[in-house]
């Protein structure tokens, strides 16, 4: 099977794990710290948190920057969950915003200026598919509304524009993401007291950890403010400093893999409509496609998975989600939800080749063929 998203582990991994074992100290030590550092200068920052997802890197965030009851946060509805499940966490509303058109499927920046109430506080900008929105644009918005630019970044590791929007950006190293470490994630904010109240904040709110206490040789430590347990274990850390040497390699043959899917469907699927048909930095994450309008999408699932091909969605918007749906009846965003109705996302990862391209866009297109065919005879 072909599958959508694929890691690449090796002996590097496996000899860090081994490492990591044989040192005896399993949580927080110096290879989380390692890794921090390591990642924070791959985007060209002073310094990074690493905490246990990104939904934890974005609870942190919000909470750190004081968001709570009575605070809006915009933030799209093409997104995993958690964007608007982290603004819950702190008490806050999400409001939804639709995207800008299906070649664009990023966060309006017009849509968000419509929905800007006295109460909105802060954006989540979503890097969906791992592209990039308008910098400037947002940058400008977010002044003359007096808003906090937050970056949803778990699909965009490894662009050192990520992390430069605003306050703070959130990562994700799951399984499925650019670079792993199985669960995982990070933060960067350029405020170092920002940075420093998410690093408490990620241990209970402790002032000090076990290996600083060691190193210190004093056993003892406060608690100055809420905190949660969002830490990195060593394992993670260390397989994170693995992956993090070939993120740079790995983005590029994703952008390949995207301009030769790009030029087999517009080959093999005339009907198709490919997102992001205009250049921008991107890591090129997923390989989102938007089948034509009234397509059977499970045949073409189904046709696709016969033929060893796994194809998945990204994604089922938020808003129309039950709990969502249920707190806020009546939500219509109608470019959102046209393009969740008809987007398939392909296989693309760095183990995949030229022929794995052809393999899947010809298979797409007969796919298409035999519905166009059935639609025909009837």
């Amino acid at each position: 099977m072909l599958l959508v998203g694929e890691p690449i582990l090796g002996h590097e991994e496996k000899n860090a794990l081994c490492d990591v074992i044989d040192s005896g100290w399993l949580t927080m030590g110096d290879r989380v710290r390692a890794f921090e550092e390591a990642f924070a200068h791959a985007h060209g920052a002073e310094d990074s948190v690493a905490v246990n997802s990104c939904t934890a890197a974005l609870h942190l965030i919000l909470h750190a920057l004081g968001l709570g009851p009575g605070d809006e946060v915009l933030v799209p509805s093409l997104t995993f969950v958690a964007t608007a499940n982290s603004v819950l966490y702190v008490g806050a509303t999400p409001v939804f915003v639709d995207i800008q058109s299906a070649d664009v499927p990023l966060m309006s920046l017009a849509e968000a200026e419509a929905r800007c109430t006295p109460r909105t506080k802060a954006v989540i900008l979503v890097h969906f598919a791992g592209y990039l929105p308008d910098r400037a644009a947002w940058q400008a918005f977010a002044h003359r509304r007096g808003l906090l630019l937050i970056e949803d970044a778990a699909h965009a590791p490894g662009l050192r524009e990520v992390g430069t929007f605003g306050v703070a950006a959130a990562f994700s190293f799951y399984g499925n993401k650019n670079m792993t470490t199985g669960e995982g994630g990070a933060v960067i904010a350029r405020d170092s007291e920002l940075l420093a109240t998410i690093r408490q904040a990620r241990g209970h709110g402790m002032t000090s950890g076990t290996r600083q206490r060691l190193d210190a040789r004093t056993p003892t430590y406060d608690v100055t403010m809420i905190g949660f347990n969002y830490r990195l274990d060593e394992l993670r850390a260390a397989i994170g400093l693995a992956q993090l040497r070939h993120l740079p390699h790995w983005n590029e043959a994703r952008r390949a893999l995207t301009a030769e899917y790009r030029q087999r469907l517009a080959f093999h699927c005339p009907g198709l409509t490919v997102p992001f048909s205009q250049p921008r930095l991107t890591t090129c994450h997923i390989m989102p496609v938007l089948l034509p309008v009234g397509t059977d999408r499970q045949s073409v699932i189904d046709h696709l998975r016969a033929d060893g091909i796994q194809t998945t969605i990204h994604y089922s918007p938020v808003h129309l989600m039950t709990l969502y749906a249920n707190l806020w009846r009546g939500i219509s965003l109608p470019r959102t939800e046209d393009f969740a109705r008809r987007e398939l996302t392909l296989p693309l990862h760095p183990r995949m080749d030229a022929a794995n391209v052809e393999t899947v866009a010809a298979s797409l297109g007969q796919a298409l063929r035999s519905r166009a065919s059935v639609e025909a005879v009837a």
